[in-house]
C-alpha cells in the first residue's frame, strides 16, 4: 500500500482521532484537512475490523472533488471507495451500497433519507457505520440535515447504544453564531461539540509550520469617500416619491430609506399586503417600488449604467401590459423619465467611486506577463455579471491581461450554473486560462480551488465565518485581501465586527480546550 506523509501539524490534529475519540479538526482553508482525514480513514480501515467509513459532505460538487482528489488517489486499490450524490443511481440502493463498500462519499441528505428509509434496499443504521466524517462541519446546528443526522446519533448514545460511529468533524470556521461576548461565544461552540458528540483539536505544537505552509495574506481597508453628488440615484428616488405620493398610504403604513434592504422587506410586506387586501394600486406600485429600489443597490455597488439597464429590461417586459390608472401612471413615469436616466447614467463625473477603486487594486496585482490569480467576491449573481461585463468592455483591465469569467452556484435554475459548467471554469481558472473568478459566495468554502494572490470582497455584508473563508483563499506567497467599501459604512463596519468576531471564535476554542475532560464533559451535558 502506498504511504503518504502528514506535515507536523496535522500529525498533531489527528492524533486523538487514531485513539479512535470523537473530534473536531480545527485548521484553516488550505491547511490540508481532507488530507488528514483521509490518513485517519486509512488507518481505521487497517485496524478495525468490518470498517465501514462514510464521509458526509454539505454540497453535490463535493462528492466527487473528494472522491478524484483525496480518497480514491490515497487508498489502496483493496478498499472500494464509492462516490454517491443526487445524480447516481446507486442512492436507490443506498443500503446495499454501504454494506458493499469500505468508504462511501455522498451528501448528508442521502444518509438521512437512508435513515428513516424503511425500505431494506435503501436503510442504513448508524451502527452500520464505524467512522463517520463530517466536512464543514460547523454547519452542524439548528435544522441542517447534518444536526438531524447527529441528533440521532446522540439519542441512540443517551440510549445506551454503544455500536455508534466514531465521528471525526472538520472546519476552517466555527464562528461564533452571531455571539459578541466570550461567555456566550463559548456556549456556542460548546453547542457545537454537543451536537457532534465531540472536542477540538487544533495544532498547537507546531503553528510556526501551520503558518509557513499556510501565510496569512495581507489585508487592505481600501476605503472611499462618498459620491460628492448622485443625480442618478436622486433622480430615482423623485420617482420613487412620485409612486409614494400616488398611492397615498395611510399614518400606519411606513416605507424606510430608499436604496436599503429594510426599505425592500418594506416594500415586500407592503406588495403581499395589496394582494391580500385586493388593492391592485398598492401591490403594483410595491412591486415597481422595489426594482427601482433594486437599481438604487446596484448604483451603489457597480455602475451606474448597469442600474439604468436593469430598470430598462424591466419596463421592456412589461410593455403592452396596461390594465388600468395604475399601469398607465407607473409606465408613463419611466417613459416621461428614461431619457433623463439615460443621461445621468452615461456622466462619467458622477460613476460610482468603488468602481475605480476596484480597477486600482486589480491593476496593482495584475500584468500582462504576470501569473497572479484572484477572486472578487460579489453579493449577486446579477452583480456578477454586471462586474464580468466591465472588466471584459474595460481597455485598461484587458491591457492588464485579466482574463475574467463568473463563478455561481451550480443548480436547474434559469441563472444558476451547471456543475459541469462550473467545473470548467475552475479548471480553466486552475490552467491559467482565466486568472480573475467574479463569484457569489460559493466560492468561499469546499471547491477546489488552486491559492491565489488577491482576494477582493466587494459590496457584501456577511457573517465571520464567510469572512474567513473568503480571506483563506489567499494563501499564495504576499498575497493580499482587500476589502472595498465606504468610508463609514455598513460594509466597513460589518468588517471590523467580523475581526473581532473571528478573534472571539478563537478565544472561545482556547476556552474549551483549557478544560480539563471531567469539567468539558460536564459543560457539553447541558448542551445535549
Amino acid at each position: 500500500m502506498a504511504d503518504f506523509r502528514l506535515y507536523s501539524y496535522q500529525q498533531e490534529v489527528v492524533r486523538r482521532a487514531l485513539l479512535g475519540e470523537n473530534i473536531i479538526i480545527w485548521l484553516p482553508t488550505g491547511a490540508g484537512k481532507t488530507r488528514a482525514a483521509v490518513y485517519v480513514a486509512k488507518r481505521h480501515l487497517e485496524t478495525t475490523a468490518k470498517a465501514k467509513v462514510v464521509v458526509l459532505v454539505n454540497k453535490i460538487h463535493l462528492v466527487d472533488q473528494h472522491y478524484t482528489k483525496e480518497f480514491q488517489p490515497h487508498l489502496d486499490r483493496s478498499y472500494r471507495v464509492v462516490p454517491i450524490s443526487g445524480d447516481s443511481e446507486e442512492r436507490d440502493f443506498f443500503g446495499q451500497v454501504v454494506k458493499d463498500s469500505d468508504v462511501v462519499i455522498c451528501t448528508a441528505q442521502i444518509l438521512y433519507n437512508a435513515m428513516i428509509n424503511t425500505d431494506k434496499a435503501k436503510h442504513v443504521e448508524l451502527s452500520d457505520i464505524t467512522l463517520l466524517i463530517i466536512d464543514e462541519c460547523h454547519h452542524t446546528k439548528k435544522q441542517a440535515v447534518y444536526n438531524q443526522i447527529m441528533s440521532c446519533y446522540v439519542e441512540k448514545k443517551l440510549n445506551g447504544e454503544r455500536a455508534l460511529p466514531q465521528v471525526l468533524g472538520l472546519t476552517a470556521s466555527l464562528g461564533t453564531g452571531g455571539e459578541k461576548i466570550l461567555e456566550r461565544a463559548v456556549e456556542y461552540v460548546l453547542q457545537i461539540c454537543a451536537n457532534l458528540d465531540s472536542d477540538i483539536v487544533s495544532t498547537k505544537n507546531y503553528l510556526p509550520d501551520l503558518e509557513e505552509r499556510v501565510p496569512k495574506p495581507v489585508k487592505t481597508f481600501d476605503i472611499v469617500d462618498e459620491r460628492p453628488e448622485d443625480p442618478f440615484g436622486d433622480h430615482l428616488k423623485w420617482m420613487m416619491q412620485r409612486i409614494h405620493d400616488f398611492m397615498d398610504l395611510p399614518n400606519n403604513i411606513t416605507l424606510r430609506e430608499c436604496g436599503t434592504q429594510e426599505y425592500e422587506a418594506d416594500v415586500v410586506i407592503l406588495e403581499r399586503h395589496g394582494v391580500k387586501e385586493d388593492n391592485r394600486v398598492w401591490a403594483q406600485c410595491a412591486l415597481h417600488l422595489r426594482k427601482y429600489n433594486d437599481a438604487l443597490l446596484i448604483n451603489d455597488t457597480l455602475r451606474m449604467l448597469d442600474a439604468y439597464r436593469s430598470l430598462k429590461d424591466f419596463y421592456r417586459s412589461k410593455v403592452d401590459t396596461e390594465i388600468d390608472g395604475t399601469d398607465f401612471f407607473l409606465m408613463g413615469l419611466y417613459r416621461e423619465n428614461r431619457a433623463e436616466l439615460k443621461h445621468h447614467a452615461g456622466d462619467s463625473r458622477y460613476e460610482n467611486p468603488k468602481m475605480s477603486k476596484l480597477e486600482s487594486v486589480l491593476l496593482n496585482q495584475f500584468r500582462p506577463d504576470g501569473e497572479s490569480r484572484g477572486i472578487l467576491f460579489s453579493k449577486t449573481r446579477k452583480s456578477t455579471h454586471c462586474l464580468c461585463d466591465w472588466v471584459s468592455t474595460s481597455s485598461t483591465l484587458q491591457q492588464a491581461g485579466i482574463k475574467a469569467a463568473i463563478l455561481t452556484g451550480a443548480g436547474n435554475g434559469i441563472d444558476t450554473m451547471t456543475h459541469v459548467k462550473q467545473k470548467d471554469t475552475i479548471r480553466s481558472f486552475r490552467q491559467g486560462d482565466l486568472n480573475l473568478l467574479i463569484s457569489t459566495s460559493v466560492a468561499e468554502e469546499g471547491l477546489d480551488i488552486p491559492e491565489c494572490n488577491l482576494v477582493v470582497r466587494y459590496g457584501l455584508l456577511t457573517n465571520e465565518i464567510a469572512q474567513k473563508q473568503a480571506s483563506g483563499r489567499a494563501r499564495a506567497r504576499d498575497s493580499q485581501y482587500s476589502v472595498i467599501a465606504q468610508k463609514g459604512g455598513r460594509e466597513e463596519r460589518r468588517e471590523h465586527i467580523n475581526e473581532y468576531l473571528d478573534e472571539l471564535t478563537g478565544d472561545a476554542i482556547a476556552v474549551i480546550q483549557a478544560m480539563r475532560p471531567p469539567e468539558f464533559r460536564s459543560k457539553v451535558r447541558v448542551f445535549v
